[in-house]
Parts: structure tokens; C-alpha cells; sequence
């Protein structure tokens, strides 16, 4: 069972594109039924619905709708333009509206009402502070903002389920995890693109700035080259480097396993895992599972299982991935890898697991296609095939995680993030969901606060 006490429409729906449709209505019984079989006809699902205004014999009303793309709202448009009485004033995109001037902004916190604040703000009297942190660079953590400051840095390779975008498309997506560290965990962060493919070029560019931040957060950035762009940034900077689609999807994902294990009465040690996806997320996922304590994990590319003395299409990160899962060797076909496991993670591509591998599974499997914006298989097909728990990508989101992680790095002054942080995160959320739920409720700011003082108590230089 996933809580859905914080659900989206969108979520709940599987629509992600929300408009404001402004309608002119005759004030007539029986006309607004006409707007809604139109609706019902289309396939949109309708929210928020409210009278703006009256002219003459009509009413104005806007009309909240989900739907699944732009296609559909043609398709909704062109069923409701017929109707006589119904006419459409206006289409509001409410997500454009969101991201319109962008989701964040930068404030001052300092209040500046005087000239005498004006010159302790900047010259003359910051000359002091400088000279100060001149003399002892440790200073700067609090005289600056360096201890509540993050980087979010991306090359635009792997944005979402939208692929290799480029850096500008990505910069709503940075802005938005930069809005989420903002609500809660009062993290000031900055979206940062890095316009280059040159993995060396990247590296350099942000060790150059590191400076200015308490801690790098990497987003959206392709493996193989993100595994090699955090392990040299980890080896070169002396504060938290973190790659956000590895470590955050895992960490949530663990916690979601941990109550899933105590609903199936599972032991961590006597289960068995397959994973589809070789990734940064697959890769992340099967450290953090084996520090966790599974029993074993045989890890699925799109060429066969990962095994010793497996050749065809390897890098250096398969190879570490070899040595450490699939204890019996096991190759063949995906169907084949899926009989008899307990537990099935997706972090690949859409539509790629068939009812009949779930059905093959141990009894009572757990089920986490986390493929986005589309599973591996949908939750309805996994419940119907015989998964006694099933979770997918809307419901296990590392927008639960990385907030307060990144909070308690901070607040301990850590130099990294390590696997006793990441553990002691995911195990706190685990006991924060509540009662025969999988995870807590990621707009608890309470559950983010927990998340940071775990994580800092579990920093060690």
C-alpha cells in the first residue's frame, strides 16, 4: 500500500498537464451538462470548477482539467466547439503558469532601511568580514552563506523521462529542485548548466566554482559520465558532492523495501532481487540494497544480466557491478532472471515487463517499475499478476529524500555523503510512514527535518 494522503490530481489521474479552460455558458438547466458529457467524452478528468462572472444570459465559468498532452486538449476542444450554447473564451496552460518568470527567486535576507545598513551590508564595513575570512578561511561558513548554500548542476543529458535535452530545456527542472530545497529545508540553491559534453571540461568548470557552495548537487547528468564526474569531484572537493538520480531514487526506494519487507515478513538477507536498469539510478540502488543487507541482486542491461566474465558491452561501472551481484552467475533471457525472485526494481524503459514474468515471481512479490513518465508495468497489471505490493515512479520520488539530506550534511558541516548517511535517511523515512504505508508524505516538513537530523547524526569525519 503507497499513503496517498498527499496525492496529485495529476498523480491520481496519470495526467500531468493541467489547464484552466474559461467557458461562456447559456443560464440554462441543463447547459453545464452538456460542457461535462463533452469532457466525459474526451476522457478529461475535471477539478476545480468556479463562476467568474455573468454577462447577459450567460454564465463564466472556469474549468480545471487534467489531461494527458496537448493532443488532448485538441481533442477536447474540438468535441466541446459543436455545442451551441458552450463556448470556450480562453485555455490557461496552469504549468506554464507555474514556471512563468521562473519557480524561484533570489531575497535578501538582510533588510536594508538605512544608509548605516546599506554600508554594514556592503562597503565600508564588509571589508572587515573579508579580512576576517582572509585570516581564517573556516570563518566563511558563518559569515557567508556558503552553509546553507547548494549548486545544482546539470549538462542537460538525462532530464526527466525527456532524455538528452540540452542544458537550457533542463533549467525548469533545476529551478524546480531549487524551489523544493527552498520550502523544505530552507536551502538556498542555485541552478548552475553547464553547456559541454566534455566530461573533463565539466569536472574542471565545477571545481572551479565549489567555492561558492556548501555542497554540489549533480542532476540529470547521463551515465556512464556522471559516475566519473562525482567520483573526481568527490576526490577533488572537500565538501558533499551528490548525484541526485543515483543516491536520492535509492535512498527512497530503500525506504519504500524496509516497510515493504515488514509487510510481506521478509528478512532483507533471504531475499532475492532483480533490477532492470544498469544506470546511475540501477547502479545507485544495488550499493545502497547491498549495504542494506539483500541477499543478492542480479542487475539487467539491454543486452543480458551483468555477470563475471560477461564481454559484450561493459564499461568499468558494469564490471564493479559484477563483482558484487549475481552470487550464481545467472544469464538468459529477462523472463527467465524473473522466476523465483522477491523483489523487482525497473529504473529502464517503459512497457518492458510482461504480466507473465510477475506472475513467475516467489510468492507475494514486491513490484517497483519506477520508470518515468510510464513503468516497466503499470501497478494494475502487477496487482493482477499476483504482487502483493507494488509502487511506482510517482509514488516513490526522490523529492522525499534529497532536501533534508543535503540539510543535515550542511547542518554537520560534512565533507561528503556516505553510505552511513544515506542508510540512516532511508531508514528514517521508513519509520516515518505511517501505519501500512510505504513512506511518509513528502509536503510533511517535519518528515524533512527528521531526514536532516538523522542524516547529520550519522556523519562522521
Amino acid at each position: 500500500m503507497i499513503d496517498m494522503k498527499g496525492t496529485s490530481w495529476q498523480q491520481r489521474y496519470s495526467a500531468p498537464e493541467v489547464f484552466t479552460l474559461r467557458c461562456k455558458i447559456l443560464d440554462k438547466p441543463g447547459m453545464f451538462a452538456k460542457l461535462s458529457t463533452a469532457l466525459e467524452q474526451a476522457g478529461a478528468n475535471m477539478g476545480e470548477i468556479s463562476l467568474v462572472g455573468l454577462e447577459d444570459e450567460y454564465k463564466i465559468r472556469e474549468i480545471t482539467v487534467y489531461l494527458k498532452d496537448k493532443k488532448h486538449l485538441e481533442k477536447l476542444l474540438g468535441i466541446i466547439k459543436p455545442i451551441k450554447e458552450v463556448s470556450v473564451l480562453n485555455v490557461r496552460n496552469d504549468v506554464f503558469e507555474t514556471h512563468r518568470r521562473g519557480s524561484i527567486d533570489v531575497v535578501s535576507r538582510m533588510r536594508i532601511k538605512s544608509l548605516t545598513d546599506l554600508r554594514m551590508v556592503y562597503t565600508p564595513g564588509v571589508a572587515t568580514v573579508c579580512q576576517e575570512i582572509q585570516k581564517n578561511p573556516q570563518a566563511a561558513w558563518e559569515l557567508t552563506g556558503i552553509c546553507d548554500g547548494v549548486a545544482v548542476i546539470t549538462d542537460g543529458t538525462a532530464v526527466l523521462g525527456l532524455g538528452d535535452i540540452g542544458v537550457l530545456p533542463s533549467l525548469p527542472v533545476m529551478e524546480g529542485k531549487a524551489a523544493i530545497f527552498a520550502e523544505f529545508a530552507g536551502i538556498s540553491a542555485f541552478p548552475i548548466l553547464i553547456d559541454t559534453k566534455d566530461t573533463k571540461a565539466f569536472i574542471e568548470t565545477v571545481a572551479l566554482i565549489a567555492p561558492s557552495f556548501g555542497a554540489i548537487q549533480l542532476e540529470d547528468v547521463a551515465a556512464p559520465a556522471c559516475f566519473e564526474i562525482e567520483e573526481a569531484l568527490k576526490k577533488r572537493l572537500n565538501i558533499p558532492v551528490f548525484h541526485d538520480d543515483q543516491h536520492g531514487t535509492a535512498i527512497v526506494l530503500l525506504a519504500a523495501l524496509i516497510n515493504a519487507l515488514k509487510q510481506t515478513n521478509r528478512k532483507p538477507q533471504q531475499c532475492s532481487v532483480v533490477m532492470l536498469g544498469a544506470g546511475a539510478a540501477g547502479t545507485a540502488i544495488s550499493q545502497i540494497l547491498l549495504g542494506f543487507g539483500i541477499g543478492d541482486i542480479v542487475v539487467y542491461d539491454s543486452t543480458d544480466a551483468i555477470y563475471r566474465s560477461r564481454t559484450k558491452n561493459m564499461n568499468p561501472y558494469k564490471q564493479r557491478l559484477a563483482e558484487i551481484t549475481n552470487k550464481k552467475n545467472q544469464k538468459g533471457t529477462l523472463a527467465e532472471i524473473f522466476i523465483g525472485k522477491d523483489i523487482f526494481i525497473g529504473v529502464s524503459r517503459p512497457n518492458t515487463v510482461s504480466r507473465e514474468m510477475i506472475a513467475s515471481m516467489a510468492k507475494d512479490p514486491i513490484v517497483f517499475p519506477l520508470s518515468n513518465p510510464v513503468g516497466e508495468i503499470s501497478k494494475e497489471e502487477a496487482f493482477a499478476a499476483g504482487a502483493k505490493i507494488a509502487g511506482d515512479g510517482r509514488d516513490i520520488n526522490n523529492a522525499l529524500a534529497y532536501p533534508g539530506i543535503f540539510r543535515g550534511a550542511l547542518d554537520a558541516r560534512a565533507t561528503d555523503i556516505n553510505m552511513a548517511m544515506k542508510l540512516a535517511a532511508a531508514e528514517k523515512l521508513a519509520q516515518l510512514a505511517p501505519q501500512g504505508c510505504l513512506l511518509p508524505d513528502a509536503l510533511d516538513k517535519e518528515v524533512h527535518k527528521e531526514v536532516a537530523r538523522a542524516v547529520a547524526a550519522a556523519w562522521k569525519p
